[in-house]
């Protein structure tokens, strides 16, 4: 087939981009190239298409057979930092695309979701595709409508298909700090403290980016029938862990950390447990392998091959809030979350 992937230069998409294009597939990518140059080790290259995803039309989309949508503002703290671009780039533009995508003559539609639409939830309930969406942020919200407007689209010559990752972690070379399992990790390798910033009691589910990857690969090439219009959340049954239980993780991985508190951390509204069971046993083709231990222990190894120092904690190359407002500061984004110098006449963005 051939592929279209947004967001492709993204955390997700320089894992995600090579595993389609090596199961034998033409692989597209289109971005915006926001994080072009924030890497830890080699990114490799892929073809790929510098456009805001607000910006895609009909005949970028032509000739493709399927698109992969990872593109979208990635987390809570970005979310929260413009709340109306944020339901403006993860809700209509997503479902522009997708409309556009249908009248393009594109078949399937893969849009990462997210488990953070489930939002606050009762710790003693493992919440299946059915249960209530009870999203506590702006991008959950912005999920959940995603979803509903893909939704919409779907008939007998459209397929959406909505995988609701659990929180992500492990080695990309589109490092990402601002996730709970890298930021645990990276703390400890760097400065020995695995520095907990709530009371540790908040439950979250995990999953390593090659098996999220792997989940979108199966949704591309999954039979029709197996995946219309269906939600599958994206995981492991058995790696839904409180953050007070990562730490320990962590702290057995890297030999001589120690757990600390951030002063004023208290609980967390976003609290769930996820079932998982629904992917393995109806995605077709996929098999999730990564547990959180193995995952810390790649991180290790990634960190000490490639080198990260107590200063790339606070880096801008690795947290997505900070790079953004660091593009920002300098007059290279403006507050629509768009170039004000194209990225071609500024080289590389690394800060």
């Amino acid at each position: 087939m051939r592929v279209l992937i947004t967001g492709h230069d993204g955390y997700i998409g320089t894992v995600l981009t090579p595993l389609v294009r090596d199961a034998g597939h033409e692989v597209v990518g289109l971005d915006a190239y926001l994080f072009e140059g924030c890497s830890l080790g080699s990114d490799g290259h892929v073809e790929g298409l510098r456009i805001d995803v607000r910006d895609v039309e009909i005949d970028h989309l032509r000739g493709f057979d399927a698109v992969i949508h990872l593109a979208a503002i990635s987390n809570d703290p970005v979310g929260d930092l413009s709340p109306s671009r944020t339901y403006e780039i993860n809700h209509q533009a997503t479902v522009r695309l997708a409309w556009l995508a249908k009248r393009a003559g594109v078949k399937r539609f893969v849009f990462a979701s997210s488990c953070s639409l489930y939002g606050a939830a009762s710790a003693d309930d493992l919440l299946t595709e059915s249960a209530p969406l009870n999203p506590v942020s702006a991008y959950g919200e912005a999920k959940v409508l995603g979803e509903r407007g893909l939704s919409n689209l779907a008939d007998n010559h459209f397929t959406p298909v909505f995988l609701r990752n659990a929180t992500v972690y492990g080695y990309s070379a589109r490092l990402r700090l601002d996730l709970v399992v890298n930021d645990l990790v990276a703390s400890a390798f760097a400065t020995g403290d695995v520095v907990i910033k709530s009371d540790g009691t908040p439950w979250r589910p995990l999953v390593h980016v090659e098996d999220a990857s792997q989940a979108a690969l199966a949704a591309v090439e999954a039979p029709r029938d197996a995946v219309q219009d269906q939600a599958f959340n994206i995981g492991r049954n058995g790696e839904n862990y409180q953050i007070r239980d990562l730490a320990d993780i962590v702290t057995a991985v890297v030999p001589g950390s120690r757990v600390t508190y951030a002063q004023g951390g208290g609980p967390d509204a976003r609290c769930y447990r996820v079932d998982f069971s629904k992917a393995e046993h109806r995605l077709p083709g996929f098999r999730p392998r990564w547990s959180v231990v193995d995952g810390a222990r790649e991180l290790v190894e990634a960190f000490r091959t490639y080198g990260l120092s107590s200063e790339d904690l606070s880096s801008p190359r690795f947290v997505r809030l900070r790079r953004i407002q660091a593009l920002q500061d300098v007059g290279k984004l403006g507050p629509d979350l768009r170039w004000l110098v194209q990225p071609e006449s500024i080289g590389s963005p690394r800060m």
